[in-house]
């Protein structure tokens, strides 16, 4: 059993953020997420490309500002529970949340502040290697260069298997990106940019099998029209693309439009002490950007303070004026 103050589900930006808020309130907050880092849809599908929508900063790769989200959460010394979904909301003795994840584990909380996006974020599969992950297959990249050296097979035809390739090219010993059509879902420019690099292109292919020792050390190609064959590869990223859904919140009893979680003004939701913020939220006039999450999430935080105790001032103050 955890207790904290406020429970925080989904480590994307607005969230991170929102653990920033709270710890500015004085509040304790517990972040959750069913992904195993930080970061939310940044880390998961573009941590290699620039961000410009942020107010006051031109440019930022989207991994840096992840970092930044992060250390600046950091002052606060957030808990996170990573790799798990929040799968039960329950009620204690005093009507107060309590949410369960998919371990077991019962974080107990004065409330609770959806931030999960879109929904819950679920790497398509790889059919073919699944008992390798963790073994040289993975779906994501958090860290360019945890694959320095390696000869990198890169699955897939969104813009996230072609950024991770031309990040990856110049530290890789070799980057083949595999594709099952001809035609890429990525942008035409991205592609070339990446056979420029010195990527290996190999369309109208799958990989079948993996193999090797402890790790990974082949991927098994099957292109049409051709006898199967084996790539060296000891690293492989199953860049599929993401299922995205309400996942177990669904049966939260949250008054929804579609897949979104309405909220009055002050990101309230129907639910007793359950606030929501980001891109999972619907209100009058929303506009789903990342600086409006920001300030969806400074106001869930602000209100759920006042909420808790409320002696306690809407307006925390501003940063300038702590000690």
């Amino acid at each position: 059993m955890i207790q904290t103050d406020i429970v925080i589900i989904g480590a994307g930006p607005t969230g991170l953020y929102g653990a920033y808020c709270a710890g500015f309130r004085g509040l304790r907050s517990v972040v959750v997420d069913a992904l195993p880092q930080v970061g939310g849809q940044i880390s998961a599908l573009y941590p290699e490309k620039e961000v410009r929508d942020v107010a006051g900063i031109p440019g930022i790769l989207g991994r840096s500002l992840v970092d930044a989200l992060t250390a600046q959460a950091a002052a606060y010394d957030p808990v996170y529970l990573l790799g798990r979904q929040a799968v039960e909301l329950r009620r204690d003795e005093s009507e107060r949340p309590v949410v369960v994840l998919s371990d077991g584990t019962a974080v107990h909380a004065q409330a609770v502040i959806l931030t999960s996006g879109i929904g819950t974020f679920t790497p398509r599969p790889l059919p073919a290697g699944e008992e390798w992950l963790g073994r040289g297959l993975t779906y994501f990249v958090p860290d360019p260069s945890e694959h320095a050296g390696h000869d990198v097979v890169i699955v897939g035809g969104g813009d996230s298997a072609v950024d991770w390739s031309l990040a990856l090219a110049p530290l890789a010993r070799s980057v083949t990106l595999v594709h099952r059509r001809a035609a890429f879902r990525a942008h035409a420019a991205g592609v070339e940019a990446a056979r420029g690099a010195g990527v290996r292109i190999v369309v109208d292919s799958q990989v079948v099998s993996l193999s090797g020792g402890e790790q990974v050390e082949k991927a098994h190609l099957r292109t049409r029209g051709e006898a199967d064959r084996a790539l060296p590869a000891d690293s492989v990223i199953a860049a599929l693309g993401f299922i995205s859904d309400l996942g177990p919140l669904a049966d939260w009893n949250l008054e929804l439009r579609g897949r979104s979680v309405l909220v009055d003004q002050r990101m309230r939701t129907n639910l007793p002490r359950v606030y929501a913020a980001g891109d999972l939220t619907e209100h009058a006039g929303k506009v789903r950007l990342m600086s409006v999450g920001f300030g969806e999430v400074a106001t869930a935080v602000n209100n759920a303070a006042v909420e808790l105790d409320p002696e306690l001032a809407l307006f925390p103050g501003h940063s300038t004026d702590a000690a």
